[in-house]
C-alpha cells in the first residue's frame, strides 16, 4: 500500500508535469504555429502536417504518432514509462487543442521574436516535465532509449533526430526566412532544454578544510543521510598534518550542506566545484559508451 508521503510526492510530481506540459503546449500554440514555424520532434511532425491539410489539428496528430512510438518502445523502456507517455500525451494532445483554439494569431508580431519565446518556453516546459517523471513522447522516447544504453545527453540526440525534420518544413511552407528562423526554434529549444534538465541534475563537489571536519562529516551524516569523505592531507604552510573533507552533492542538499558546515564551524575553509558527472549509488548510473 503506497504511503501517505509517496503519495503526496506522487501528486506534486504529476502537478509540475502538468504544468510542464502546459507551457510547452503554450509555447508551440501562441507563437510558433500561428507564425508557420516548426521545430523538431513529434510536435514539429505534426505542425508540418497542419500546415500542409489546414485540416488536421497538431493535437491529434501527436496523439496518434506517440502512440504508435509507444507501441515500439513497450518492452524497450518498460511498462510503467509507456503508460506514463501515454498520459503525458493526452494531457499535451489536450493542451495542443485547446491552445490552437484560442491562438489563432501569434501573440506577437515579430516572428524573430515568436522564434525565441516560443523555443524558449518549449524546451522550458520539457525540462520541467522530464525533470519530474514525465516526457512529452515522440524524440523524447527516441532520447530515451538511446540514453538507457549510452552516455549522450538529450539535447544532442533531439538535435540530430529534429535537424531533419525541421528541413524538411521547406517543402511544405516554402519560405526560406521560416526555414531559418525554425532552425532558430530548433537550436534555441536545444539550448535550453539541456540546461534545464542538466541543471536540475547538477552535482557539486565540496572540499572542506577546517578541524572539526569530523564533527561536520558526522552531522551530514545524521541530517542528510549523505555520506562524506575524510583524506588525509599536509599543509605546506602550517607544516601540520590535517584531514580534507570530501562532499558529493546534489543540487537539492548543497545549500542544506553549507549550512551545516558554517553552523559547526563559521571559520571553515571550503571550495564548491560544478562537476560534470557523477556516477554510482545514488547518483547517476554509468552506461556503456
Amino acid at each position: 500500500m503506497i504511503s501517505k508521503k509517496e503519495l503526496l510526492k506522487e501528486i506534486k510530481n504529476f502537478v509540475f508535469i502538468t504544468i510542464g506540459l502546459a507551457i510547452f503546449a503554450f509555447g508551440w500554440t501562441a507563437f510558433l504555429i500561428p507564425n508557420h514555424l516548426t521545430g523538431g520532434g513529434v510536435s514539429g511532425i505534426a505542425a508540418i502536417i497542419y500546415f500542409a491539410t489546414q485540416t488536421i489539428p497538431v493535437g491529434i496528430t501527436t496523439f496518434v504518432l506517440n502512440f504508435i512510438l509507444v507501441a515500439i518502445a513497450w518492452k524497450v523502456l518498460g511498462k510503467r514509462f509507456c503508460v506514463n507517455t501515454m498520459i503525458c500525451t493526452v494531457i499535451l494532445s489536450s493542451f495542443f487543442s485547446i491552445g490552437q483554439a484560442i491562438f489563432t494569431q501569434p501573440l506577437v508580431d515579430d516572428t524573430f521574436m515568436c522564434s525565441m519565446i516560443g523555443a524558449g518556453l518549449a524546451a522550458f516546459g520539457v525540462g520541467m516535465a522530464i525533470n519530474f517523471g514525465g516526457n512529452t513522447g515522440g524524440t523524447d522516447i527516441i532520447a530515451l532509449m538511446i540514453g538507457k544504453y549510452r552516455n549522450i545527453s538529450y539535447g544532442r540526440i533531439s538535435f540530430y533526430t529534429n535537424i531533419f525534420i525541421v528541413g524538411s518544413s521547406y517543402f511544405i511552407v516554402q519560405d526560406v526566412e521560416k526555414l531559418v528562423y525554425s532552425m532558430v526554434v530548433m537550436f534555441v529549444y536545444t539550448l535550453i532544454s539541456d540546461v534545464v534538465i542538466d541543471g536540475y541534475k547538477q552535482s557539486y563537489q565540496i572540499m572542506v578544510f577546517s578541524k572539526k571536519n569530523r564533527e561536520i562529516a558526522d552531522k551530514i551524516n545524521n541530517d542528510l543521510h549523505r555520506g562524506a569523505t575524510l583524506i588525509k592531507s599536509y599543509g605546506s604552510y602550517t607544516k601540520e598534518e590535517s584531514e580534507i573533507l570530501l562532499i558529493i552533492a546534489h543540487k537539492t542538499d548543497k545549500v542544506l550542506i553549507t549550512r551545516i558546515i558554517k553552523s559547526m564551524d563559521d571559520t571553515a575553509f571550503i571550495t564548491i566545484s560544478k562537476t560534470y558527472g557523477v556516477f554510482g549509488k545514488n547518483f547517476d548510473q554509468l552506461k556503456n559508451d
